[in-house]
């Protein structure tokens, strides 16, 4: 037989391109358009329906970026078309390629109840089935004009980004407004023959299956009559009907498909219209699932679901009534789909403990798995975490999107930093956004890398990212894929059912040890300063007002802020979505960011400063307080205490250096400031030993070309390594402070548009030197870098994460290793030969780089730490971080990793001072060891009167201790991150008296609830 496979397979895609697809609508009458703008920001429903409209017409143009329209299509069932089944087609101007990225609607009746959402790939409104004629059609849209920010050519700088800058030029023109009839068999027909085109196309071109499939095609299409095709769609089905029953073979890949839109919680659209996108989207899906019996959607994410509770009460219900039937299923317990690598130990349980409160309040639901689609890598802290909030999965689809090297497992056991292994699946269908083409099924197939033991994988089918969620047409072709030979079968599955059947199948997985780091947009470490100090600070002012507000309330009575604490942590979790704390989101998010944030600091500066003077008592007292919120003692002021302030001697000297610059000494550090501003020595009094590595500079400023090949505000690319600029020049070096208890070098330097001032602190009593560093940055598309060589030789170097620290290679010996040339610390980064080390400490950034040198004069290697600042991508938003930032970083010399934790909290918590009668006030708990460190005091959410006290060893070696109370204590439970008794604790917790003697493993934590005698 002559190979005539190229024939038939263009024949097919040109009849379904031209003749079959457009077949499925045969008739249809224009509707009437009008329209109405709402002047500002979006308006409820009741204001939008009542609004005065205006005419407007297929063609006409309308939407100014991030506006909404108003529009009511109205018309009537002709009625010879009585019987039929009739759809309403609302076409806003869409681009099929770019669903869930440009404008989009919510379709209400003349009652104002929600139909369903329209957006490029689902813009059909079921009017009747069968109709009836003569019946009138009225429906309004709530059309939302969001503006495509990421184009067909991507990351072009755009002025879109924001509505203050995006302009009131129309983006759309109304296209399709029709009422038709929808010919389902023609429909059908159109499914079988993608399915089986898709399915021809993955086979082997010498195979039996495929030549099957192409003369069952071929039948097909000869049945059809390309000028009656409604009249002969039928026949042409017929022809396929054998082809499509063969059964799959007994060992094909086996696919649970669930249903899904991961939608952004901002991105390139600001919160509130991701508001608007959850309830269009679960207003699609709950419809969808009234129609099609077999299907199952899931949704993560409970701010959401929270979302269309408060401004979609209508779809709130509708949703909760298909997640008590079991078809809607919230996934992952968490607030949002975070970051993970740069929220702190405490905001990571957090967002565990108010997305799993919220799923149990609203739906009696306890998730198992975590559900993290879209996250840029994960840290080793995460697994302990997933554990204590009650859960044992996790997935993930963002490791496959690395550069360099392909992950080697999609089914395995992640083990954290402490030992904790949690079942882990990345679906190898290499994307959330499945849409059930027969590519993305043969894909997942070939792909898994678990083939032999393992036969299950994931895939998470709908559109999202910017919402729409599953098609009845994604629909229809898993049921054509359930059991089709030549394919993978795929058949609809609740993520804790696949979890379970994955698990069981494959009781001995391969095991991942530490953090999944992602080879890809290892710049959102850095991008948006603002937002990520934001962060910071909201984080650390949590920590504070809970700990000061439950010393108050258990010490005064004062009443304890819970309602205000809870909200609180909401927003701060939010702003923690993997799109905001990144910095990747478009201006508009940031500059609401950096509002929410300010109006955080000044509420709960509120509370603390309410707390602590309840706690200080009558301010004519005359004694000044200081309060010491961080978890260690210090300047003779217990942790989470407070003592009368005593000025302690103070030794510190600053002395001009021969040839220019200072000399700094307090008798415990002597750094050496030379007349360009840069430290060439840090000598620890202690042991004598230099910090700063021969022939180097630090506290050096280093600028860079940030011009990544994709992915502007996403990614730095290795390559911007090959040109440096070092900022030597000084406009001024000068004595800033001078005094036995603290003294300082001011440092002023200019480049480019910006300047950058730098004050160097050595304070009486600290073996720390404190760094504050002030940019007014003006530049584009560079990269500026804090760098300190140390004369260092390590092979690894430890970076803090959540309730502990992991550690990286210094070397690139392979390219995993190499990979890694940006990563995330928390507080500090540690570097130490055995017997002495050096710490960097910062509450500012999170983005870093280490590499390693020769030293001149020997040939010995030293290490080099390098913070990254400041950015300037121009996409999304192309005035990232322009305008006045400050950091600060601090240099420990002779710090051992128990000295860089302390130093770590610290400079991120400092000392706050009250004036009262009280002499002191004596912490609710205390730890006799170092190495367990307190990361939250705070009364149970139940209001109860319970204290909950979270601890964690922060060495990475067992240690045992005491943790004492200052009150007398009934009870003592451990519990899990929800404040529930909890037997998974490894360690020993034993009440003692009025307290409990803990026993814990390398960077184990513990939640203890503990019931004061009453």
């Amino acid at each position: 037989m002559h190979d005539d496979r190229t024939l038939v397979e263009a024949r097919l895609k040109r009849v379904l391109e031209e003749r079959i697809r457009p077949a499925v609508y045969p008739e249809s009458v224009p509707l009437t358009v009008s329209v109405w703008t709402a002047p500002g920001e979006p308006v409820p429903v009741a204001e939008g329906l009542a609004a005065p409209r205006s005419p407007i017409a297929v063609g006409d143009a309308w939407g100014a970026p991030w506006s909404t329209s108003w529009l009511t299509v109205a018309g009537t069932v002709p009625e010879a078309w009585a019987g039929r089944t009739v759809e309403a087609l609302i076409d806003l101007g869409f681009d099929a390629n770019m669903p869930g990225f440009q404008c989009e609607g919510l379709v209400y009746r003349p009652d104002g109840s929600p139909v369903k959402g329209l957006n490029p790939q689902n813009q059909w409104v079921r009017i009747a089935a069968p109709a009836v004629g003569g019946e009138p059609v009225l429906l309004h849209v709530e059309a939302a004009a969001n503006p495509v920010i990421l184009d067909y050519h991507p990351f072009l700088p755009t002025e879109l980004g924001d509505k203050e800058t995006a302009g009131d030029k129309p983006q759309y023109r109304l296209a399709r407004m029709d009422l038709a009839v929808f010919d389902e068999t023609v429909w059908q027909l159109v499914l079988d023959l993608e399915v089986l085109g898709e399915l021809m196309a993955e086979l082997p071109a010498d195979g039996a299956r495929r030549w099957e499939l192409l003369r069952a095609v071929e039948r097909a299409l000869d049945a059809i009559d390309l000028q009656d095709v409604n009249g002969t769609a039928a026949a042409a089905r017929s022809c396929l009907v054998e082809v499509l029953a063969a059964p799959a073979a007994p060992s094909a890949h086996r696919i649970g498909a669930i249903g899904h839109a991961h939608i952004d919680s901002a991105w390139l659209w600001p919160l509130r219209e991701t508001v608007r996108k959850v309830a269009r989207t679960a207003a699609n899906m709950t419809a969808l699932l009234e129609d099609e019996p077999d299907f199952l959607y899931t949704m993560s994410q409970a701010q959401q679901f929270a979302w269309i509770k408060e401004h979609r009460p209508e779809v709130y219900a509708r949703v909760k009534k298909a997640v008590a039937d079991g078809r809607f299923v919230p996934a992952g317990g968490m607030w949002v789909e975070s970051d993970t690598n740069m929220p702190s130990s405490e905001a990571m349980a957090r967002q565990f403990v108010h997305g799993k409160r919220f799923f149990l309040a609203e739906f009696g639901i306890e998730n198992e798995e975590a559900w993290l689609p879209d996250t840029f890598g994960f840290t080793g802290g995460l697994p302990q975490i997933i554990r204590n909030a009650g859960s044992k999965w996790l997935l993930t689809q963002k490791i496959s999107w690395s550069q360099i090297n392909k992950f080697p497992h999609h089914t395995f056991l992640w083990e954290g930093i402490d030992g904790t292994r949690i079942f882990t699946h990345f679906p190898p269908v290499d994307t959330y956004n499945c849409s059930m083409k027969g590519s993305e099924i043969a894909h997942a197939a070939r792909n898994f890398k678990d083939k032999g033991v393992a036969r299950h994988s994931l895939a998470p089918t709908g559109w999202g990212d910017g919402g729409g969620g599953t098609t009845r047409e994604m629909v229809g072709k898993a049921a054509r894929l359930r059991d089709l030979e030549g394919s993978a079968t795929v058949r609809w599955q609740r993520p804790a059912e696949f979890f379970a059947e994955a698990e069981a199948e494959y009781p001995k997985p391969p095991v991942w040890v530490g953090e999944l780091y992602l080879e890809l947009h290892r710049a959102t470490l850095t991008s948006q300063a603002r937002t990520k100090q934001g962060n910071r600070r909201s984080e650390n002012l949590l920590r504070e007002a809970e700990l000061w507000c439950a010393t108050a309330a258990l010490r005064t009575g004062l009443a304890y802020p819970y309602e205000r604490l809870d909200r609180i942590w909401k927003t701060v979790l939010l702003h923690q979505f993997h799109d905001i704390l990144p910095g990747s989101s478009i201006a508009w998010v940031h500059r609401e960011a950096e509002a929410t944030y300010a109006g955080l600091a000044a509420e709960l500066e509120e509370l603390i400063g309410a707390a602590q003077r309840a706690l200080a008592g009558d301010p004519a007292g005359g004694r000044e307080l200081v309060f010491n919120g961080a978890p260690h003692g210090r300047s003779a002021v217990p942790a989470g205490g407070a003592a009368v302030a005593v000025a302690g001697p103070g030794d510190c000297a600053v002395t001009a250096r021969e040839g220019g610059g200072f000399v700094l000494d307090n008798g415990l550090l002597r750094v050496v400031v030379d007349g360009d501003g840069l430290v060439v020595s840090a000598v620890d009094a202690a042991s004598g030993r230099e910090a700063v590595a021969p022939g180097t500079r630090a506290n050096l400023l280093q600028l860079h070309p940030d011009f990544p090949n994709m992915w502007d505000a996403w990614d730095v690319d290795q390559f911007y390594r090959n040109t440096v600029t070092d900022l030597v020049a000084a406009d001024e070096v000068a004595v800033h402070a001078e005094g036995p208890a603290e003294v300082a070098v001011r440092v002023a330097r200019s480049f480019g548009s910006s300047t950058v001032t730098q004050t160097l602190t050595l304070r009486a009593g600290s073996g720390r030197l404190d760094i504050d560093t002030e940019v007014d940055w003006h530049e584009a598309e560079k990269f500026l870098k804090l760098a300190f060589p140390l004369d260092v030789h390590t092979e690894r170097y430890a970076a803090e994460t959540q309730f502990g620290h992991q550690f990286r290679p210094t070397h690139t010996n392979t390219s995993w290793d190499a990979a890694k040339f940006e990563a995330c610390n928390h507080r500090f980064v540690h570097l130490a030969e055995p017997g002495w080390g050096v710490a960097l400490v910062t509450p500012s950034t999170y983005g870093h780089d280490v590499t390693r040198a020769v030293r001149g004069e020997d040939g010995g290697t030293t290490t080099t730490v390098r913070f990254s600042l400041l950015r300037a991508p121009r996409f999304p938003d192309p005035r990232t971080d322009q305008g006045r930032h400050r950091f600060r970083h601090a240099l420990v010399p002779g710090a051992e990793i128990g000295d860089a934790v302390r130093e770590g909290y610290a400079v991120g918590l400092p000392e706050r001072r009250v004036t009262g009668s009280a002499e002191a006030v004596r912490p609710l708990v205390e730890l006799d060891q170092d190495a367990l460190v307190v990361s939250a005091v705070k009364l149970a959410d139940d209001g109860s009167g319970d204290l909950v006290v979270r601890v964690y060893e922060s060495g990475g070696g067992r240690a045992r201790g005491r943790l004492a109370t200052s009150f007398a204590l009934a009870a003592a439970v451990p519990c899990d991150l929800l404040e529930r008794p909890w037997d998974g604790t490894r360690g020993e917790v034993v009440v003692d008296g009025d307290g409990v003697r803990l026993a814990l493993r390398p960077f184990e934590l513990v939640t203890l609830r503990l019931t004061p005698a009453r």
